[in-house]
């Protein structure tokens, strides 16, 4: 089971941005390859630590952690907020300014994989996809076209002649307490370490030529509107050695023509006659898994909630269904015939057509309240 956040860096729920970034920096300091070198179980805590501050450090993501822990962000397909499939030179481009001068003020010494420099990170691209309400009950998979930069072929580089493929620019002043070090990212290169030698006419001033790819997308059950999901490394290409930037998904539902969604739990407009209401009926009404068929009583009263259990949708938790709320409405009708009026004349003065609630009968608040509990 994975870890939870808060516990990987030392945190109680209510923290502060504030103290949030200052438990990741002293943990990633702590695990820091510099300071533990070949230690792959300090490299793992060192991502773990990445992952939990990347969630937390972001308010919408850290909301989305706080409702739906881990699913919210690990879905089926390769789905993750965080660094689960990140490597070293993903958590250094993003968070290496944390780290500021504990490791000669260049956040680290050098790369991994033995290239020395810092390796870029492609932009991200970023796409909507809609959603039918079956499909966020049941899960789908979407293939969308992506236009994606990549790197054209026959482009070359060369090592950076300004940082010597470092990626970065060391600078050394004179202050009161003595002689500091500081590095800064190479204005040349950018901080890949490369330059471009050579490229083809078609390819920008990167290299980089624009292709469309379709990318298949799984799409777990349970997902919300304006929901955020992540595809690692189907962003733009990055220049030289670099890495790939991600796909970022956002979620949009398409409304549904009956059914109304809130959280997990599904509601259900029912209409029926007054003679069925009096009478009682058998019905067919709609759900996310098709048609279903439902007994409604005699005697059955305006008002009333019928809650089919776990014909909602499925929580992200993997806690189960959610229900499907039927409303009964009973329809009265706005023009009578002369027959009809005369039938419910006669009723007006018949003791059994008369209101006469009983204490077991909720009112209409205490419906409501019980639809949240």
């Amino acid at each position: 089971m994975k870890k939870d956040f808060y516990e990987i860096l030392g945190l109680s729920k209510n923290a502060s941005a504030e103290e949030i970034k200052k438990a990741y920096r002293k943990k990633a300091i702590e695990f820091h390859p510099d300071k533990n070198p070949g230690n792959k179980e300090a490299e793992e805590n060192f991502k773990k630590a990445a992952e939990a501050y990347e969630i937390l450090s972001d308010p919408n993501k850290k909301a989305k952690y706080d409702q739906y822990g881990h699913a919210a962000f690990d879905g089926a397909g390769g789905f993750g907020g965080g660094a689960g499939g990140m490597n070293m030179d993903d958590i250094f481009s993003q968070f290496g300014d944390i780290f500021g001068s504990a490791f000669g003020g260049g956040g680290f010494s050098g790369g991994f994989g033995g290239g020395g420099q810092r390796r870029m990170k492609g932009s991200n691209l970023r796409i909507k996809v809609k959603l039918t309400l079956e499909e966020v009950a049941n899960g789908v998979e979407k293939k969308v076209k992506v236009k994606r930069k990549i790197q054209a072929p026959g482009v070359s580089y060369k090592t950076c002649g300004t940082c010597n493929g470092s990626g970065q620019v060391l600078r050394v002043t004179n202050t009161i307490l003595g002689r500091m070090q500081t590095a800064t990212t190479c204005s040349t290169c950018g901080g890949s370490g490369q330059t471009i030698s050579s490229k083809p006419a078609n390819a920008d001033a990167q290299g980089m030529i624009l292709e469309d790819e379709t990318v298949s997308i799984k799409i777990p059950a349970g997902v919300v509107n304006e929901m955020q999901l992540k595809v690692s490394g189907k962003g733009n290409d990055a220049p030289g050695n670099g890495i790939p930037g991600d796909l970022i998904v956002a979620i949009e539902e398409i409304e549904h023509e009956f059914l109304k969604r809130e959280g997990e739990n599904l509601h259900y407009d029912l209409y029926i006659s007054v003679a069925e209401a009096a009478l009682g009926a058998s019905k067919e009404i709609d759900a996310v898994g098709g048609k279903v068929r439902i007994k409604l009583e005699d005697g059955i009263q305006s008002g009333k909630i019928l809650r089919l259990k776990g014909k909602g949708i499925p929580s992200l938790n993997s806690y189960g269904n959610g229900d499907l709320l039927v409303h009964i409405n009973v329809w009265t009708p706005k023009t009578l015939n002369k027959e009809q009026r005369q039938f419910f004349e006669n009723m007006l003065t018949d003791e059994n057509f008369m209101p006469q609630p009983e204490k077991s009968d909720k009112s209409f608040f205490e419906k409501v309240k019980d639809m949240f509990s």
